[in-house]
């Protein structure tokens, strides 16, 4: 597995025990719709809410903030995973969609941006 791979699924497991820490529970990682996924999707602690958190993981941020890599593409890709996600298991429960940062050090850096953006419009 390349590098970048593992540093990203390094930073998800970072990600998913910061969120269990602050009584997330984590429904799925790395749920797959087709080519788009979904890193977590997890209910917020007094369960009512869906949370499908971005996870964003670099070495350092000597060259951007990790959020800045959630473009529109991103966004709109984030939307229609969850749109499937939501129709898969049919969630009836407001959805939030969040950002989390991970920088690696000695100590993971984990940054939690809640209401990070708001979904796109599904064209059909």
């Amino acid at each position: 597995m390349a590098q970048h791979n593992e540093l990203g699924r390094w930073g998800e497991s970072q990600a998913a025990a910061f969120l269990e820490g602050k009584g997330y529970h984590v429904l799925h990682r790395d749920w797959k719709s087709g080519h788009r996924d979904l890193d977590i999707v997890a209910i917020t602690p007094d369960g009512g809410t869906l949370v499908v958190a971005e996870v964003k993981t670099r070495r350092n941020t000597l060259f951007a903030e990790p959020s800045a890599a959630v473009d529109r593409r991103k966004i709109r890709s984030l939307t229609m995973a969850a749109h499937a996600y939501v129709q898969q298991h049919r969630v009836m429960l407001p959805i939030r969609f969040d950002i989390i940062t991970v920088v690696a050090g000695e100590t993971a850096q984990i940054e939690h941006i809640e209401d990070a953006f708001l979904p796109l419009p599904i064209n059909r």
